[in-house]
């Protein structure tokens, strides 16, 4: 059994790769003691096991970023058999820095030049074997998006590391001065018993102190190192950090001068230059993305979602309620068990499974625009505006990854270097609207507004962020003063999007829902029934205005009677939604007494005795904008690594989410 790394760049591909390679074999984690995400799985090469795991993407092996870190740190302690350096073909120069540091960690590397099928469609040409010749390591061509290719590099990589790299070694730094420099600190090193590699050695000289102190080297060990770099720096005449990189870089412009034909010149527009034309123009930018979204919505929320919805709904409704609530009956169950499998149990958790095509539909088209390339056009149209509201375009990463879900994206601002803009995008991030909220979205929508259920729903979406951009200038004026960091992002080529790759991450999504559905929510829907059928003093009640559940509410009703919907069952599922968003949808549904919970027509009658389409909408708005659920709240405080941040949080969060509910209700009460 072998342990393959997958190494590249952002957008080299590298995913496609490894759902190519492993497909559902795959689990995702974290790396020990940060957030970054692990990701492992399993193929197999003829008889061979093969591990692949997939390091975070990066451009280089300089500890500048915590992915950065992740990844040297893995190559140099649990040094994997081989890494497979996966290069996009269409974007050589850039990608060949890592390689050329990968190439001196003493690891194999075998190069996947991945997005050959690019590379032909635009004419270009690139001499393989020339490029084997100069790099001395194995070159694979491929296409990771179509699975051309891929058998025969597993196949060329489990060869190479059998043979323990071969003959394959290369420093793209060979004849320069920087070897014999290099192998002198090595052999310092040595004499004190620690072997190290080349790449190692060349950040010794590049006087890397996080190299310096893992190495843990002792003081007369440091003192000779620094003695052979000072003397080699005064007789060269030269800075080993600036030299080291000048040299890497002219070693990539002439590699890529003789193994690279370019069909057109660099001046000529390509595809994705005329694209850009129109998605990044400063006029049309804003208006195109949201109009991208709009129809988005309007299919998920519009006919064809709720045409899904409506057969998930009947299924639902007749199998898991209806059919289970008529075998328990046959078998002469207890009316109170009846009450907690069918009513508690199997209704609380259908409530919320009827809505998993509307929340699989959204994650599949917005997996199409991140695979397509149009996601990182987003954040790089909305960094001007971003920066009047004290964001940069950086920020706007993890907030379009609020859209799916807050913890993941709370732990992606950590990629923000700037404390002050990544605590500033840990408070706004939860006002955009996670997938958790769909269910009570869908909802509402259905029951008040059925004729306009897009247009309200990407009403909300927009009023969060909204609330996020006004929330931004009142941070930075007062408890997070200063300016938002620099914004330098990658913008990648558009590409068709790879159908393996959005139906495995769909699925992730689905799994993710569906286990929540049958253990947060499941064991919710228990709590909740208990708390609605049993009195204060523990006895069962048939009237749920006496329940425990109703002693609670009341006790909230005066604080939200001013945002409209003071009646305590309505509180009450403020209260459940803490545990996880979808638990609203639940918690009313129990409450109200429907008998079919299941069923959206039924709860959308009920809901009609509760509500008035302006104080429906004000809930809504106050389900948006309140803190999402407990593990947000744990996540945000990793993260802020303080009490005292994490309770402002979700004290703005919730104080905003009551402001804004306020002004829709009362405006909207002299407006209609």
């Amino acid at each position: 059994m072998y342990r393959f790394a997958l190494a590249g760049n952002p957008n080299c591909g590298k995913t496609t790769l490894f759902n190519q390679l492993t497909g559902s074999r795959a689990h995702v984690g974290n790396w020990p003691g940060v957030t970054v995400d692990r990701r492992e799985g399993i193929c197999h090469v003829g008889d061979t096991e093969v591990t692949v795991v997939d390091l975070p993407g990066i451009y280089s092996l300089s500890p500048y970023s915590e992915e950065e870190v992740v990844s040297r740190k893995y190559l140099l302690t649990e040094k994997p058999d081989l890494i497979i350096n996966i290069i996009d073909a269409t974007n050589f120069e850039r990608n060949m820095y890592l390689t050329s540091q990968l190439t001196e960690t003493g690891i194999p590397v075998i190069i996947a030049l991945n997005m050959m099928d690019e590379i032909e469609a635009a004419g270009d040409k690139i001499d393989i074997p020339k490029l084997v010749k100069k790099l001395n390591t194995p070159v694979v061509p491929i296409s990771a998006v179509k699975n051309r290719g891929v058998d025969e590099l597993m196949e060329a990589a489990v060869k190479t590391a059998e043979d323990k790299g071969g003959n394959y070694f290369h420093s793209v730094l060979s004849d320069t001065p920087v070897i014999p420099i290099a192998a002198d600190i090595r052999k310092i090193t040595a004499k004190y018993g620690i072997n190290i590699s080349l790449f190692s050695a060349i950040k010794l000289l590049e006087n890397d102190e996080r190299i310096i102190d893992s190495l843990d080297l002792p003081k007369e060990a440091r003192e000779l190192i620094e003695l052979v770099i000072h003397n080699s720096e005064e007789e060269l005449d030269i800075e080993w950090e600036i030299y080291v990189a000048d040299l890497r870089y002219r070693y990539i412009a002439e590699l890529s001068a003789a193994c690279i034909k370019r069909a057109h010149s660099p001046e000529e527009l390509t595809v994705t230059d005329r694209i850009d034309m129109i998605v990044t123009n400063k006029y049309l930018a804003i208006p195109v993305f949201l109009g991208v979204m709009l129809l988005i919505f309007q299919i998920t929320f519009g006919g064809f979602g709720s045409f899904l919805t409506d057969g998930m709904d009947r299924l639902v409704n007749s199998v898991a309620v209806e059919g289970l609530r008529g075998f328990l009956i046959k078998c002469n169950v207890a009316d109170w068990a009846v009450g907690l499998v069918v009513d508690g149990i199997a209704a609380g958790v259908g409530m919320v499974l009827v809505y998993l095509p509307q929340i699989l539909l959204l994650f599949t088209f917005l997996s199409i625009l991140e695979d397509s390339g149009y996601m990182a056009r987003a954040a790089f149209i909305m960094d001007r505006l971003l920066r009047n509201f004290g964001l940069s375009g950086k920020s706007f990463v993890p907030m379009l990854m609020g859209f799916g879900c807050t913890v993941p994206a709370v732990m992606a601002a950590r990629t923000l270097e700037n404390e002050r803009d990544r605590r500033m995008t840990i408070i706004l991030t939860p006002f955009m609207s996670c997938g958790a909220r769909m269910p009570v979205y869908a909802v509402f929508a259905g029951a008040f507004f059925a004729a306009y259920r897009g247009p309200v729903v990407i009403s909300l979406y927009l009023l969060g962020i909204a609330v996020a951009l006004l929330s931004g200038i009142i941070l930075k004026s007062t408890v997070l003063k200063g300016e938002a960091e620099t914004f330098i992002m990658e913008l990648p080529n558009y590409r068709f999007p790879s159908a393996k790759t959005i139906v495995l991450h769909v699925w992730e999504r689905a799994k993710e829902f569906i286990v929540k559905a049958f253990t947060i929510l499941l064991l919710a829907s228990v709590v909740i029934w208990f708390l609605q059928s049993f009195s204060p003093a523990l006895k069962y009640v048939d009237d749920n205005t006496q329940s425990i559940f109703a002693f609670m509410g009341r006790l909230l009703v005066p604080v939200f009677r001013p945002c409209g919907f003071g009646e305590w069952r309505a509180c009450v599922a403020l209260l459940t939604g803490f545990v996880a968003k979808e638990a609203v949808v639940s918690t009313l549904g129990i409450l109200y007494g429907v008998g079919d919970a299941s069923s959206t027509a039924a709860i959308a009658g009920a809901l009609a005795n509760g509500f008035t389409p302006l104080s429906a909408y004000s809930y809504l708005v106050f389900i948006l904008l309140y803190m999402p659920c407990v593990v947000a709240f744990t996540t945000i405080h990793k993260e802020m690594n303080s009490w005292k941040w994490t309770f402002f949080a979700v004290a703005y969060q919730t104080a905003a989410a009551w402001l804004m509910s306020f002004i829709v209700f009362n405006v909207g009460s002299m407006l209609f």
